[in-house]
């Protein structure tokens, strides 16, 4: 049956809807503090127009601990610049094991090679506490900066828990980013301490980092402990003596004694991708990032204590750190560690059985590769037990919808979302009491003032503009390390509306409630003054016949016609024929718009994109209008940074050919 775009695909039951959190939650408000909402509409208004009172009834309905009592839920509601519970102290770590059960499942583990293993909650928190007293003993106090250097594994959440349970501030990146990537990251926050392991193993091959790991160690002065997780043999370590990761996790009467800090102490320091330039250092806070996480997993994705959720993630994107968060409701949560096609494009879907995954997410661009790769979910597990399907890092494209409730389940909750690293969270959700529309995210994000902006800065309903948020939210950066006087942090989301977020999107905001993001607004296909996002040109040419993947740039010259370039990867034993590009060219005109026809389709030998999964539409563009490569794009920041010496080569030929 094909589903009619922008129609319902799938409506919660009556019982589903009432026995969901948000539903609970409704009704908690209307027996605690009197207030009744009709709808879900009218509860996101209540929570943009007083942001003080949504986000302490977070704070209540969550359960955060605070030994200490908020003088006020908000301070100062300027952006940036925001205030948040003054006077309460919390810890992330103490409140996730304000949910140990003896009985119960904290973590489950995949490797690539299938082996599956579980962490109880007895285990997780002894492990936390172990390690929390190893830290301490190496000299590592509140506000320390602790780096890390790892894979998707069980030991990795430990570190990080325990870290953050002395008041010590994470920051991690994942192993198979190259040295200098990270330092560049890590040499910004002068870490006291590191963690590491020395190889890991994605797509049936074995890395070894040995090499990346030493240059880690002489690379980061301010380093005063050194702790693997491996035997690290051939890392050479200098002045600096190993700390074995077992033994600092060795005991086993430690009493779990978290710090308990201010709500907007530093909890983690995250970076952006760093494609066109230094990447920012963006901290968020302990009380922000659960009051946002409980907000988004608890409510807008539906995590409770009996579920087990899972996203598909590396430790070099945000998304790693919202799957942790599934600890922050009670629920256990399942990593699959290594490559998603290894060893074929199923795996993900039998881990969802074999883990009991009851909530699962992962990246746009993993759905869309099971759909070319024929796969057919039904066929390769067992999904009754799952009922969300989460997706977010690029626009799930309608066909993917449409593919998943044909191939997957037909009564499947389909919640996309989108946010990213920059906020620790959400702008826009999933919600289960409402119908999911195909090609759309279902709604804005409580708390989250979305709009879409015109030109005049105005907000524009089923039109599409600049994506804004025009209410704090806790968990929006508290600052980026390095910028003192707080110009990095306003020029990258306050310059465009002063006192309103930018995020650099382009979305449409129905009159329905849901929400269409287009690509980033940056990388805009303008073509006789109309604008288009590249999401809507993807869309149409990846389905073709022969196409693996695409990338458009439209440039535009200072009194000259803009030139758009449509790069193509085949398909194996596919070729680019005349007759192709007309397919491609009256696809375009049909489906998108006659004004949106490239003026050149290029073959490339692959697309390129960031580790975590964009493509570099901006670099790719910039390199086009002139730009060196070396400062628009940084290899190791790459999935794929072979294929840059080909654009690097064909914007050299483009030039010339300009003149």
């Amino acid at each position: 049956m094909k589903i009619r775009e922008n129609a319902p695909a799938w409506t919660p039951t009556a019982t589903f809807a009432d026995n969901s959190n948000m539903s609970a939650f409704m009704r908690w408000l209307e027996q605690r503090e009197g207030l009744n909402f009709a709808d879900y509409a009218a509860l996101w208004e209540w929570s943009v127009e007083q942001p003080a009172a949504f986000w302490a009834a977070i704070f209540d309905w969550g359960k955060v601990q605070s030994p200490t009592p908020y003088r006020t839920e908000l301070e100062r509601r300027d952006m940036p610049g925001a205030v948040w519970f003054p006077g309460a102290t919390v810890n992330y770590a103490a409140h996730v094991f304000s949910h140990v059960r003896p009985d119960r499942c904290a973590i489950r583990h995949e490797a690539e090679d299938g082996t599956l293993t579980e962490v109880d909650w007895t285990t997780l928190e002894q492990k936390t506490a172990a390690m929390a007293e190893s830290l301490r003993k190496l000299g590592v106090e509140q506000g320390d900066r602790v780096v890390a250097y790892l894979p998707n594994t069980p030991d990795t959440i430990i570190a990080f828990l325990a870290t953050v349970s002395i008041g010590a501030i994470w920051s991690l990146c994942a192993p198979d980013m190259g040295a200098a990537t990270v330092l560049e990251r890590f040499r910004q926050i002068e870490p006291k301490a590191i963690l590491t392991v020395s190889g890991y193993t994605f797509n049936g091959r074995a890395y070894d980092r040995s090499a990346e790991v030493s240059q880690l160690l002489a690379g980061l002065p301010t380093l005063e402990a050194w702790i693997s997780m491996d035997s690290a043999d051939g890392v050479a370590h200098g002045r600096l003596a190993r700390h074995d990761w077992a033994d600092m996790t060795a005991t086993q009467d430690a009493p779990f004694e978290p710090t308990m800090v201010p709500f907007d102490h530093p909890l983690w320091v995250v970076y952006s991708s760093g494609t066109t330039g230094s990447p920012k250092a963006i901290v968020h806070g302990h009380g922000g990032v659960v009051l946002e996480q409980l907000k988004l997993l608890g409510l807008h994705c539906d995590v409770g204590p009996d579920d087990v959720f899972s996203w598909y993630t590396s430790t070099g994107w945000i998304m790693w750190n919202c799957q942790v968060a599934g600890l922050l409701t009670g629920a256990t949560i399942a990593l699959a560690e290594g490559s998603p096609s290894f060893p074929d494009a199923g795996r993900l879907w039998r881990f969802i059985e074999r883990a009991d995954v009851t909530l699962f997410g992962a990246g746009a661009a993993w759905y869309t590769l099971c759909m070319k790769n024929g796969i057919v979910p039904r066929e390769q597990a067992d999904l009754s037990k799952l009922r969300m399907l989460g997706s977010t890092g690029s626009p799930l494209p309608p066909e993917a919808y449409q593919w998943v409730y044909e191939q997957a389940r037909s009564d499947i909750w389909i919640a996309p979302i989108a946010g990213g690293t920059d906020l620790a969270g959400v702008f826009l959700a999933g919600a289960p009491t409402l119908p999911v529309r195909i090609g759309e995210m279902q709604c804005r994000a409580l708390g989250a003032g979305v709009y879409a902006y015109d030109a005049q800065g105005k907000p524009i309903y089923d039109e599409v503009g600049e994506l804004v948020c025009t209410t704090p939210m806790p968990s929006m950066p508290l600052f980026f390390w390095g910028d003192e006087d707080g110009s990095r942090l306003h020029g990258s989301y306050f310059d465009t509306y002063p006192g309103v977020w930018r995020q650099g999107d382009w979305v449409k905001v129905t009159s329905e409630g849901g929400a269409i993001i287009y690509g980033r607004s940056d990388a805009t296909i303008n073509r006789h003054g109309i604008r288009m996002g590249t999401a809507d040109i993807y869309r149409v040419v990846d389905e073709m016949e022969g196409v693996d993947d695409s990338l458009v740039v439209d440039l535009e010259y200072l009194g000259k016609p803009s030139c758009m370039i449509l790069f193509l990867k085949m398909a194996e034993g596919s070729s680019l024929t005349l007759g192709m590009k007309e397919a491609i060219i009256a696809a375009l005109k049909s489906k998108v718009s006659p004004h949106h026809i490239p003026n050149r389709i290029e073959v490339a030998p692959d697309i390129p994109y960031t580790l975590t999964g964009k493509k570099l539409e901006v670099p790719i563009k910039r390199r086009l209008l002139g730009q060196e490569m070396a400062e628009v794009a940084t290899p190791d920041a790459m999935s794929n940074p072979d294929c840059l010496s080909w654009y690097d080569s064909f914007a050299e030929d483009f030039h010339a050919q300009a003149g």
